[in-house]
């Protein structure tokens, strides 16, 4: 991953485009290039069987959240380390990671002009 000066992302946001969405995950998360593509196939697929556009829009809206967070360290570091918190077998500490989780979600959501989820 590419490092940012403290607070600051890595790369702008960029626009909600396939080959843009693409371009991000290869410098910021190039790991994570192999789900962009499974699930872009299978978006397209969806999309041809079903004449119907909407599941690559739900593919590009969740693919722009993914690079909203993780082109900000510290925004990406807290929603891993909530991620592994749900894990712990606490249910108040679930409860807790779950609701931050959610508002992470919402809050990139806002950023990048969509609705709450």
């Amino acid at each position: 991953m590419t490092t940012s000066a403290a607070g600051q992302p890595l790369i702008p946001q960029p626009p909600a485009t396939v080959a843009a969405l693409r371009q991000a995950i290869r410098q910021i998360a190039p790991a994570a290039l192999p789900a962009f593509t499974q699930e872009l196939d299978q978006a397209a697929d969806q999309s041809r069987q079903g004449s119907d556009l909407a599941p690559l829009q739900r593919f590009v809206a969740q693919w722009a959240v993914y690079i909203h967070i993780q082109r900000q360290p510290d925004m990406a570091a807290d929603l891993r380390r909530w991620e592994d918190a749900t894990a712990s077998g606490d249910a108040a500490q679930a409860r807790q990671a779950a609701s931050e989780i959610g508002r992470i979600l919402d809050e990139a959501h806002a950023a990048i002009g969509l609705p709450a989820r």
